[in-house]
């Protein structure tokens, strides 16, 4: 089975390497600074404000994987235990994220911090070295996801305004960022941010994936639907991820936002053990889905 997954790989990393849209190279490291007033534009437009005073933010999701990319990325994509999920994160000093991901094979518990992370299946540890390095990636990934413009306001490398296009009809200025680190255990990965050009919200992202030996020069994007706002911030409440190297527009997965609350005033012990405190378990607060 190794052999006919190397196998595969190899292939569609031929067929689909040409075709593929990537993301450019940085001209400089530096923040232009048009670029800076854009990402500013667009991070008020989400609700900076009211973000600033979120101290935990608690979400929940629910979402479905394609067939195909569960079975060339089996480790990174871990579909039975990632279906649906409850996260937490503390967003002021120490940063600290929190995941409780569950699946048809039980419970799978993720510590991510700036310089470490943890796994636990079913509540026994795991050493496993593309498990936790997965894990760092999915947990980075998923709160820059959930929090857009914000997550660029500070560390990155470089920033500079590049090629706009259309995002589902809306047309959209781009930002290409560069940040060392990257997300996960990156030493650095570029983004490329597509930023409406009428109510500069966030509407999509595309990104390396350095953070994992097996996607190594891996190119996905997500693309962010029916935003909502809650406690003062816009958020988008449904996300659609396909792959864009190397294989052109592979569907990898597609999931929404089920809950969110802010500041519970949780600490890191109520999210940093093989399990949530009773504060940090309790659901999100349910959302409503979006009327559009």
């Amino acid at each position: 089975m190794r052999l006919i997954h190397l196998f595969t790989l190899s292939l569609l990393l031929l067929l689909g390497g040409c075709a593929s849209r990537g993301i450019p190279l940085a001209s400089g490291q530096y923040e232009d600074l048009a670029a800076r007033a854009l990402l500013k534009q667009s991070a008020k437009a989400h609700g900076l404000a009211a973000y600033q005073q979120i101290t935990d933010l608690n979400v929940s999701y629910s979402g479905e994987w394609y067939g195909l990319v569960s079975r060339i990325q089996p480790g990174l994509i871990d579909a039975g235990f990632r279906q649906a999920s409850q996260e937490r994160t503390l967003l002021k000093t120490p940063l600290l994220t929190g995941q409780n991901h569950q699946g048809p094979q039980g419970s799978k518990q993720v510590i991510r911090t700036a310089g470490s992370v943890q796994v636990y299946y079913n509540d026994a540890p795991s050493a496993d070295k593309e498990a936790l390095a997965a894990a760092a990636l999915v947990a980075d990934a998923y709160r820059m996801f959930l929090t857009g413009p914000f997550y660029f306001l500070d560390n990155n490398l470089s920033l500079e305004l590049a090629e706009g296009e259309e995002v589902e009809g809306r047309a959209c200025k781009a930002l290409l960022a560069v940040r060392r680190p990257g997300h996960g255990l990156s030493a650095e990965d570029r983004y490329l941010l597509f930023i409406d050009s009428e109510n500069h919200l966030l509407r999509r992202v595309r990104f390396t994936m350095e953070g994992l030996e097996s996607t190594k020069g891996a190119i996905a994007e997500v693309d962010f639907f029916d935003h909502q706002t809650i406690a003062g911030v816009t958020w988008p409440t449904r996300f659609f991820e396909r792959l864009r190297k190397p294989i052109p527009n592979l569907p990898v997965h597609d999931w929404r936002m089920t809950g969110l609350d802010v500041n519970r005033g949780l600490s890191e012990a109520d999210i940093s053990g093989k399990a949530f405190s009773a504060k940090a378990a309790t659901p999100a607060k349910a959302i409503q889905p979006s009327a559009h």
